[in-house]
């Protein structure tokens, strides 16, 4: 088959499929039926060329975790995303957080992410981040009780344009958003005004240890109003240190899946 009309084909596939496609469908889809699938290297070199062709256009051909798939550029996008007038979801800071905490130190259980972020981890959000997609058990650990473990999927890493977990970011640059931080400034004081309630040898008394997620929408307009952020959330996770070697080969594993 003549290279320029293999190029054509897959750059039309590429533009109509909702979803990447891996160089193994690709090659199956210029399958001749008397030769067979295309060669592996034959579909390498026309996605290399038609990545080319994207040098000064306003999309781009980006390899990702599932595949090979067509996308607007970030220089051009404020432009093009005028074309969508719904609302965009927003999500909790408590959704986010559980997501971070899972994308960083899975597999991890809810066990594990409530004891980093302090509070318990509603059901809502769990479900929400499973329909999405962006979540899976993974395993269970072996303790009492088999909690289950929670791992991302490779939808999770098509959607943020990754191609494996080793890319995003360092926790480092997380802490430096800004959007991170608390959203309200807090007032000073007055000197006259009454203290909270103070416990046992005048330390303030903690908030309601029964504290839970179970009020927060996980695609509320507003962020989780809780004490524990998403920066506080990150420092914990960098303290802890990397994933133990046994967790990241479980994790690297299940995601090859």
């Amino acid at each position: 088959m003549d290279q320029n009309l293999i190029k054509r084909i897959m750059e039309a596939a590429l533009l109509a499929s909702t979803q990447p496609l891996s160089i193994a469908q690709l090659a199956e889809l210029l399958a001749d039926t008397e030769d067979g699938p295309l060669p592996t290297a034959g579909v390498a070199q026309a996605l290399q060329a038609l990545q080319d062709d994207c040098a000064d256009r306003g999309v781009e051909l980006v390899e990702l975790a599932s595949g090979y798939r067509y996308q607007v550029r970030s220089d051009v996008h404020p432009w093009v995303a005028r074309l969508w007038t719904e609302r965009q979801t927003r999500y909790t800071r408590a959704t986010l957080e559980t997501l971070a905490l899972i994308a960083y130190r899975q597999p991890v259980t809810r066990g594990e992410i409530e004891q980093v972020r302090g509070v318990a981890v509603s059901s809502n959000i769990i479900r929400a981040l499973e329909e999405r997609e962006w979540i899976r058990v993974v395993g269970h650990r072996d303790v009492p009780g088999k909690p289950a473990l929670f791992g991302t999927t490779r939808t999770f890493l098509d959607y943020f344009g990754l191609r494996r977990l080793d890319e995003l970011p360092p926790l480092a640059e997380l802490k430096e958003i800004g959007e991170l931080e608390p959203q309200l400034p807090f007032e000073p004081r007055d000197i006259n005004e009454s203290p909270g309630p103070m416990a046992v040898g005048g330390i303030a008394a903690e908030g309601n240890p029964d504290h839970t997620d179970a009020e927060d929408d996980p695609h509320g307009d507003e962020p989780a109003d809780d004490t524990n952020t998403a920066s506080h959330a990150i420092d914990q996770m960098d303290d802890r240190g990397p994933l133990e070697e046994d967790d990241a080969a479980m994790a690297s594993s299940e995601l090859d899946k």
